[in-house]
């Protein structure tokens, strides 16, 4: 066999470097390109016979450039040492990893819907300032949370709400200096760096007027939508020094708002602070009391004003604090709801409640409803509802229980409507709108509500006798109410005039409030006088602590 021939080293040579996929390129001491292989013709003229700059008198020079359109990776070394001065420089094309790199920076610094800066960015860029800042430099923070966005993007559509977000932003960012920074940080939050300021009264200014041009409407998809936000603002230094402190005092003042007058603006003040304490301090006591199950049900009857039964009875959520004093849900329910804990002290009150049932029966008697009330928020959450009814089915007891939802339940969203309500159906559940007439409702939604009973909100009972015009609506609201096939239960009733005028003047039958009894626990209602023979109503002498007996319904 002949041995192979092999070019001349010289020649092989000359071939690898063309063959070579990174671009090389000889230049001599004046900047002339005297070698260029093929990757480096393809990068264009511009990539040969420029020599790069920062090659000029330094040696093993690394440089990333723009060359016509594409990002080019420079390497730059001498040759050979001496008199000759030639230098290498070989050429790689990084275009596609630099779009790679700088897209992979946008996701980690930029919020992709509003092209704002996210969260990371913003707290390095507010750890910039706060680096740089010297004495007497001032600036504010300001808190941006829409108020109502999730009704926004139930009636409109999430591409509706992800439109106003952009519209949000472009808003405020047209009121900003250069010096401003705005970011994204949550599905319907925004934070605000006003830099600099000269005084408190500046960033008001500012964030009040930001807040009046929220609230001019949006035309979205043919929609002229109206939307507010609730801003709170803190201070840099008299607030705090470091991020997260004028952070946390920012949003303080931002739930301040949302706690009294949505749509408004607040800044930061000391019993803030307190306030938020001892919210944290409710919280944690909440987190304790549900895993030690430190919840208990009061019981409060329905009655049948004309034949003086009882008919039904409302569970109603106490905690049980650590000193054994019983709180009312006034004091937890909203926390419980925001923090996203009611799911679990409902299931817990439902345990409660079936265990209870021997003794329902035995107080209120046999065959009594059992009311349970559903927060807005549980009644929309499919998977929590689609749970809570199959452990509901599974007491074998559905049938004797009447779910009590809010309008906003059936108003604000379809999903109780068309997935929650044939779950309830199914198990044998009924159901009742609590507190009509003071949320979303209309006579004329009320036709579209598959709902079996209808509590009128106190408000409309309340001096019922002495309103003429509360008579109309009340009037207005039975006669619907029965046409639909629902039974009306009047609420709050507490005086002997508003019976007199239920009795007399409507044909509503069954009512609720502390004329008949206040919501006590079983052991209470075990400490009553004993009931009278043939009425399921207990006695009692004292009106603010048990039921109305009989004789007295019939003074009616």
């Amino acid at each position: 066999m002949s041995e192979p021939i092999f070019p001349e080293p010289e020649t092989l040579l000359e071939a690898a470097i063309q063959a070579l996929p990174v671009g090389v390129v000889v230049h001599d001491r004046h900047g002339h390109c005297i070698l260029a292989n093929a990757a480096a013709r393809r990068l264009g003229d511009k990539a040969i016979h420029a020599r790069p700059a920062a090659a000029v008198g330094e040696r093993d020079v690394t440089n990333v450039e723009l060359i016509d359109d594409r990002m080019v990776e420079t390497q730059t070394q001498p040759v050979l040492e001496g008199r000759t001065g030639l230098t290498l420089t070989t050429l790689t094309d990084v275009t596609h990893h630099h779009r790679i790199q700088r897209e992979l920076l946008t996701k980690a610094f930029i919020d992709a819907l509003t092209g704002l800066p996210n969260r990371t960015m913003f707290e390095q860029s507010i750890a910039d300032v706060l680096a740089g800042s010297t004495p007497g430099d001032q600036f504010a923070l300001a808190f941006i949370d829409l108020d109502n966005f999730k009704h926004i993007n139930d009636y409109y559509s999430h591409a509706a709400g992800d439109a106003l977000l952009r519209k949000v932003s472009d808003r405020i960012g047209g009121a900003l200096r250069q010096t401003d920074l705005l970011a994204r940080i949550g599905g319907d939050e925004f934070v605000l760096l006003l830099a600099p300021i000269a005084d408190a009264d500046e960033a008001l200014a500012a964030v009040r007027s930001i807040s009046e041009r929220l609230k001019q409407p949006f035309f979205i998809d043919g929609h002229e939508i109206f939307a507010s936000a609730s801003i709170g603002l803190s201070l840099f230094p008299e607030h705090g020094d470091t991020y997260e402190t004028l952070a946390r005092q920012a949003d303080n003042a931002m739930y301040r708002v949302k706690g009294e007058l949505k749509g408004g603006v607040s800044l930061f003040d000391d019993a803030m602070s307190q306030a938020a304490t001892a919210r944290m301090a409710v919280e944690q006591r909440l987190r304790l009391a549900i895993r030690d199950r430190c919840f208990c049900c009061a019981f409060q009857p329905k009655v049948d004003m004309r034949s003086h039964s009882v008919t039904g009875v409302e569970v109603l959520l106490r905690w049980r604090d650590e000193l054994g004093m019983i709180q009312a849900p006034g004091e937890f329910i909203a926390l419980a709801i925001e923090l996203g804990l009611i799911n679990e002290i409902t299931l817990q009150l439902l345990t409660e409640t079936v265990r209870a049932m021997p003794d329902i029966d035995e107080v209120f008697g046999p065959g009594v409803t059992v009311s349970l009330n559903i927060a807005a928020k549980q009644a929309c959450d499919v998977p929590f509802m689609t749970g809570f009814c199959a452990a509901l089915g599974e007491t074998g007891l559905a049938e004797r229980f009447v779910l009590e939802l809010t309008e906003e339940a059936f108003f604000t969203t379809g999903h109780f409507q068309r997935e929650v309500l044939p779950k309830i159906r199914a198990i044998g559940a009924r159901v009742s709108i609590d507190d009509f007439g003071v949320g979303y409702s209309s006579l004329a939604a009320l036709a579209d509500i598959t709902a079996d009973e209808l509590k009128i909100d106190r408000s409309f009972i309340t001096d019922i006798d002495k309103r003429p015009r509360s008579q109309i609506v009340l009037k207005a609201i039975e006669s619907l109410g029965a046409a639909l096939g629902m039974t009306v239960v009047a609420e709050g009733v507490e005086t002997f005039e508003e019976v007199a005028y239920l009795l007399g003047a409507t044909q509503i039958r069954c009512a609720q409030g502390y004329y008949f009894a206040r919501p006590l626990l079983l052991d209470q209602i075990r400490q009553a006088e004993p009931r009278q023979p043939g009425s399921r109503v207990p006695a009692t002498r004292s009106r603010a602590s048990e039921l109305r007996i009989s004789s007295q319904l019939r003074r009616a």
